[in-house]
């Protein structure tokens, strides 16, 4: 980990810092402050551009992210108090960041290392359909997943059901639920012959007692296996996620942070979403030691990110990670169209080729806003890795990338607001066997072709 030494630091400023009431909170102080660094840094969106390659402006992002993270502070909504850092802290944490982790085990051990920009080394695959699914196919899934050969970490889907009771946070289903999540999972992959697969764990659990009753080595989540905690937008926490990554720090797993700003909200524009984007990295580094942070920037109105404005911001804050930091982060896709649709093919390829060039990890695909339940399949998150190999073997450009994304912007960005909801996973996937229907394969290899016609070099 980066910092977990300093959890009791910060836990003691989160019940003794500055007092705030909370609805003053975003409009007051974290609002005003980040369109003042906007302006002083001169950020400015290029609608043209989804795959810019403007290094000071990059450059000049992460300052501002720096100086937000360190005006603003954080805020815990449970003792309405600041946490508030000095950038004496910050810089100790980045110092001590590490650039790569060994996760997962035995012959699945896979290395996750800091990436830059326009590298040639593919990027490390996370593949999570980041929605809920019923009991029924819930191993079915996990298995689909597990059988896609790029895949070098699994997030599985959420459970909302355990054993025909609704799953209540905080409540014995909840625990319940959990474990029955993992081990559908770690099942999963000793059936396939990947046992030791790194796997992010566990989706189901909205309260921290659900994490923490799954923590073992034996038939639970592992040390070797990473777990998540979130934020609450924007630059807010609870009581709930710091027991999380405390209790990530002390069992020994890999800790990620999950956030994702809100483009239209509190942040405005792409200009505020790049910036915070940026500052949740730092967050995650400082306050919750996090080996890596998972983003998800989206659209408020959409609540995607495949739209050039949130496009724009991924690649932009990718770069200033990459410039200034030895950072680990994933680029969560968020799709607006559903499955078996050529709309969530070309959402996915241009999100992945976009977030790959500008030096991100990959976590594919959360389709249909991630809304819809059973409404994912393994095979966008197929075509999301393979154009991130792709473009990473071929040593794609910024500006060629750029080129790529327009043309599949062209194809679908009008149809952002009303995408098609497509099919649910067991009308496109055989749920017995864990593969793909025909149908569902004819079309994913030819928009494959139609994307390769575009300039992607794919490798097989």
């Amino acid at each position: 980990m980066a910092t977990p030494y300093r959890h009791w630091e910060i836990l003691e400023r989160s019940r003794t810092g500055k007092f705030l009431d909370e609805n003053d909170f975003l409009p007051k102080v974290f609002s005003p402050t980040l369109k003042k660094l906007i302006k002083k840094y001169d950020i400015k969106y290029d609608p043209k551009t989804p795959c810019p390659s403007d290094e000071g402006m990059a450059d000049r992002i992460w300052q501002a992210a720096w100086d937000l993270f360190r005006d603003v502070g954080y805020y815990n909504t449970d003792s309405h108090r600041i946490i508030e850092i000095a950038d004496a802290e910050i810089k100790e944490a980045l110092y001590m960041a590490q650039g790569q982790y060994t996760v997962g085990g035995g012959r699945e051990a896979r290395v996750m290392k800091h990436r830059s920009i326009e590298d040639t080394q593919p990027p490390f695959c996370i593949m999570s359909p980041d929605i809920t699914v019923d009991e029924k196919y819930h191993q079915s899934m996990c298995m689909a997943y597990l059988k896609e050969p790029l895949l070098d970490g699994l997030c599985g889907p959420i459970l909302e059901e355990t054993f025909g009771h609704l799953i209540e946070s905080g409540g014995p289903s909840e625990i319940s639920g959990c474990i029955q999540h993992i081990q559908n999972q770690k099942m999963a992959a000793r059936l396939l012959g990947r046992p030791g697969v790194f796997m992010v764990a566990v989706g189901t659990a909205e309260h921290d007692s659900g994490q923490i009753a799954v923590s073992n080595n034996e038939w639970g989540v592992q040390t070797t296996d990473a777990r998540l905690v979130g934020s609450l937008t924007e630059f807010k926490t609870a009581d709930t996620l710091l027991n999380r990554s405390l209790h990530y720090a002390q069992y020994g797993s890999f800790t990620g942070n999950l956030t994702g700003a809100i483009y239209g909200g509190w942040c405005g524009g792409s200009e505020g979403t790049a910036i915070t984007t940026v500052a949740y990295s730092l967050i995650g580094l400082v306050i919750h030691g996090a080996m890596f942070n998972q983003h998800f920037p989206f659209h408020l109105n959409y609540g995607s990110n495949t739209t050039r404005e949130l496009l724009w911001s991924i690649a932009m804050a990718g770069q200033a990670l990459s410039r200034n930091s030895k950072l680990l982060y994933t680029s969560n896709g968020f799709a607006n169209a559903g499955p078996m649709t050529e709309m969530l093919f070309r959402e996915t390829a241009a999100h992945a080729l976009v977030s790959t060039v500008t030096s991100w990890q990959l976590w594919e695909m959360a389709s249909t806003r991630n809304k819809y339940r059973n409404r994912a399949t393994p095979l966008e998150a197929r075509l999301g890795c393979e154009v991130g190999h792709a473009v990473a073997r071929q040593g794609m450009t910024r500006e060629q990338a750029n080129e790529i994304a327009n043309r599949l912007l062209a194809k679908y960005e009008n149809n952002a607001a009303d995408a098609p909801m497509g099919c649910e996973y067991h009308e496109c996937y055989n749920a017995a066997k864990a593969v793909p229907t025909v149908e569902h394969m004819d079309m994913f290899r030819r928009i494959k072709d139609e994307i390769a016609e575009m300039g992607v070099e794919f490798l097989y």
